[in-house]
């Protein structure tokens, strides 16, 4: 411990030759909406947020996970928004030139259909304005209402650099897709071909394997006939339509039971086709007949199939899934097709089976909901392999680390199985793929510095890209590559990603394999942060279908956005999902009402951080205690941020501020502010020192009412370039055990008093005996906490506790009914024995032990503990009790 000089704890070096102002006074209450406001304007104003390329402080980047431009703030967004928020804030604070950087994504696919939908009002298509004016509609329609959510994110509280917002569809953006096509294409990296693809009825366009959603759907298995006579092999089919595709039977070479059918033609009901029977490996003899259906145009493992064995390839299925074979099923939607053709089926006899329902897992369009279809389609594709294993590489090699550690399976799982991935999307907005086609069969891809080809004849590509291709370049797109731009040298590599395992595949890996490949094998960030899901206060899924989806910006309206962000920072655990519920954030809008309250009672007994810290030999074992107290909590807070665990975060600075300053500090030095004189002093400057680094701690999850009392105790300009608290290592270990007796003697005497049932107001007289232990000199402090008169004239003991080496004794008479106390403890005394017996006998019957499954008889352990421990307090409670 530091004898001399004091405990030197971290200063307020901002703007340190300003002097504090003296503490203006602080509203009687704490009303969010007439602070928050205001202050984040102000701090926008003053620039805080902007982050400077050319400064010599160490650099600190993260990108916001770009919200879609057709969003709005909902919990996911505010919990992810407040954790990165947090990591910013605070690295601005320890003296990094810090980049929160700000964007949105042009969401192809949700945009295109908002504007659809709009036009639908006006009983217009996207068709009867072409694609020019189309495109203009949707520029149109994004100025005008899209971006909501940046309004949102102010409410919230972000700390972004507002000035380098930026939008996946931005010039800059633009030329990087458009310099990343052509790099790739020349590469190889980037081709165009006939591939099984997951298609969307309802979107009309392609979607990758990431968009589609499984879920367990109630459909129909139908087994039939293929063939006739002797040549009849039994297959089964939960999509029946696709029948009319099928180009062969598929069996396995070693299946003794088609031996003689392969390589014969059988005939395919209801067309005039023959088809093949053949051997392939794919097949599990095991599995139902063992000969499946084989349709390569319409599925992905029989597109396989087809071509090792050169089969045709019949598309049966339009863009909107109608059949297009020329019969009496032309037409038809794929379900209304599905029906006529087991009808027709049936009609020749050729059921074998049906199953109705039939439960198995069925894709879906993550935007629309429709069920995909698989279908043959012409695309371009990027060749993933090389770019997978570079991604893979990175984290293998420690380049990239992933936090928590045990997620790396999840990421290794898929980028070491990465199929080639689909780019081209059959929609209007989006980046438009920058290849043209000549009259005689030409294909030119265009870089942003060159000339598109003209002439007649001369055509551009329809498709756009994939959204995830913009936005996997965003970490060095919105810093200005391809320029060199002093913002990429700066900032790039991003220092951490934040983002949820949700999007691992999404984006995440995107960005790796991006980030790699365009800026020489430098990763696009240092570590990746995964958190898990917002879930209601049950546990259970946030959804419209279920009722439980919760608007964020109601709960900030209620009680304030400190309130949202310390409930979601408490609940961030390392990669699992955050419960949340009302009740919560209710709790945590107290919390900013009891720093309000206490900081406002703290500014009017004298709470100061003006001149010197006094000397450890000043000081009051009270205001050592507190300080050691301070020191660790700093390291902690440190200790927890660097591991990202802001559960622990939130948790420590809760424990410390609530019941360390506020319900032990402050009520124990009440005595001494009440008396004045120096002591009174010197506990105002160690108090003032305490709360100025509080506040300073808390402050990047709870920005706003943190600035109000901060700027009230300090007088300085603003918490959010103040500097960031630093562990002094000050610890008065012996300091720390006496406040420690102080609290056990409080808190067991409290226990004893709710347990007579005392009001925690009412008076009792006691007596206390403190000789021979280092409480005496708190004597007063722990009468006034418990509420202890002294022991006058006609004192009678009524009650003697022995604690921490001292003893409290109470005269009860007059307080308690005895009689009808005693009586009642007798009473559970004797339940809680009874509880005791009974679950022995049942713990000691080797019958019951044998038969009784484990979870019974936890329960009945846990009933016997429960006994055992009630017995014990009770029998304490009744011998403290008057004898007479």
């Amino acid at each position: 411990m530091q004898t001399c000089d004091g405990p030197k704890l971290s200063p307020v070096t901002e703007n340190s030759s300003q002097q504090p102002a003296s503490n203006p006074e602080l509203p009687t209450t704490y009303a969010p909406a007439d602070v928050e406001g205001k202050l984040y304007e102000r701090w926008v104003e003053r620039g805080y947020f902007e982050a400077d390329e050319h400064s010599d402080k160490p650099p600190y980047s993260i990108v916001i996970p770009p919200p879609n431009v057709t969003g709005s703030l909902h919990l996911g967004h505010a919990f992810e928004h407040t954790l990165i928020d947090a990591l910013v804030r605070r690295k601005r604070m320890q003296g990094f030139e810090a980049l929160y950087q700000p964007g949105m994504d042009h969401a192809g696919i949700a945009t295109q259909n908002v504007v659809e939908r709009e036009l639908g009002k006006e009983g217009k298509s996207r068709h009867d304005l072409g694609r020019e004016a189309f495109v203009e509609r949707v520029w149109q329609w994004k100025n005008e209402s899209g971006g909501q959510i940046s309004g949102q994110m102010r409410r919230l509280g972000e700390g972004v650099a507002w000035s380098r917002e930026r939008f996946t569809m931005d010039e800059g953006l633009s030329k990087a897709v458009q310099t990343v096509f052509k790099q790739m294409y020349d590469d190889g990296l980037i081709y165009r071909a006939e591939r099984i693809i997951n298609w969307c009825p309802r979107c009309l366009t392609a979607i990758s394997d990431i968009e589609v959603e499984y879920q367990e759907d109630d459909g129909e298995l139908v087994s039939m006939t293929y063939g006739e006579g002797d040549e009849t092999i039994v297959v089964a089919t939960t999509r029946a339509e696709t029948m009319l595709g099928d180009t062969a039977v598929a069996v396995h070479p070693d299946d003794e039971r088609y031996q003689h059918l392969i390589g014969k033609q059988i005939k395919l009901p209801l067309t005039d086709r023959t088809i093949p029977v053949v051997a392939d490996h794919h097949v599990d003899p095991e599995f139902g007949t063992g000969a499946v259906k084989v349709t390569p145009a319409h599925d992905p493992n029989d597109f396989e199939i087809g071509n090792r064995h050169n089969l045709p390839f019949i598309t049966v299925l339009d863009e909107r899934a109608v059949i297009t074979v020329p019969g009496p099923f032309e037409g038809l939607d794929r379900l209304e097709a599905r029906s006529a053709i087991v009808a027709a089926l049936r009609a020749e006899g050729r059921i074998v089976a049906e199953k109705r329902p039939y439960v198995h897992s069925v894709g879906h369009c993550s935007r629309c909901k429709t069920t995909i279809e698989p279908r043959l389609s012409l695309q371009w594709w990027v060749k993933v392999a090389p770019l997978a294993e570079a991604a893979g590489d990175a984290v293998r090699d420690g380049k990239v680390k992933i936090h928590p550690q045990e997620m790396e399976k999840r990421y290794f799982d898929w980028v070491d199985n990465l199929h080639d991935w689909c780019i081209s999307r059959q929609l209007w907005w989006g980046h438009r793929i920058p290849v043209w086609y000549g009259p005689n069969g030409e294909v030119v891809c265009v870089g942003p510095d060159d000339e598109a080809p003209t002439g007649e004849g001369w055509t551009q590509d329809n498709d756009v890209l994939d959204t995830w291709f913009s936005s996997g370049l965003w970490p060095f797109s919105t810093l200005g590559w391809p320029e060199r731009t002093d913002s990429l040298a700066k900032f790039y590599p991003n220092s951490v990603l934040v983002t949820g395992y949700d999007i691992l595949f999404f984006w995440v890996a995107r960005m790796m394999m991006f980030g790699l490949y365009v800026n020489d094998g430098v990763p696009p960030f240092g570590t990746i942060v995964l958190h898990g899901m917002v879930r209601d206060e049950h546990g259970k899924k946030m959804s419209k279908s279920f009722g439980n989806v919760v608007n964020p910006l109601d709960w900030m309206d209620k009680y304030g956005s400190d309130a949202l962000r310390f409930t979601l920072a408490r609940g961030a655990n390392p990669g699992t999902d955050v419960p949340i519920g009302e009740d919560w954030v209710q709790g945590s809008a107290k919390f900013s009402n009891k720093i309000w309250n206490a900081t406002r009672f703290a500014l009017m007994n004298g709470a100061t951080i003006e001149g010197e810290l006094p000397s450890a030999e000043e000081m009051s074992v009270t205001d050592r205690w507190i300080l050691s107290r301070l020191n660790k909590t700093v390291a902690d807070v440190d200790a927890f941020y660097d591991d990202f665990q802001f559960a622990k975060i939130s948790e420590a600075l809760r424990h410390f501020a609530w019941d360390e300053v506020f319900d032990w500090y402050v009520e124990l030095s009440k005595t001494t502010f009440f008396a004045g004189g120096r002591p009174a002093e010197v506990s105002g400057r160690v108090l003032g020192e305490v709360l100025d680094v509080m506040l300073r701690l808390l402050h990047p999850i709870v920005p706003f009412v943190t600035e109000a009392l901060w700027t009230a105790l300090t007088g300085r300009e603003s918490i959010v370039i103040a500097e960031w608290p630093a562990d002094s290592g000050f610890r008065d270990d012996a300091a720390e055990k006496e406040i420690e007796l102080v609290q056990q003697v409080v808190t067991e005497v409290r226990r004893f008093r709710n347990d007579q049932g005392l009001q925690p107001g009412q008076k009792v007289p006691a007596e206390l005996t403190l000789t021979g232990t280092a409480l005496a000199p708190h004597e007063a402090a722990m009468r006034q906490l418990l509420r202890l008169q002294p022991a006058g004239d006609g004192f009678h003991a009524t009650a003697s506790l022995p604690v921490a080496g001292a003893t409290v004794a109470l005269d009860l008479s007059g307080t308690i009914d005895v009689a009808a106390e005693r009586k009642r403890l007798t009473k559970d005394l004797e339940a809680a024995r009874k509880e005791k017996a009974q679950a022995e006998g049942k713990l000691g019957n080797e019958a019951f032990l044998a038969k009784a499954p484990d979870n019974v008889v936890d329960k009945i352990r846990g009933r016997l503990a429960k006994a055992e421990a009630d017995i014990e307090r009770i029998s304490a409670q009744l011998a403290a009790l008057p004898q007479s």
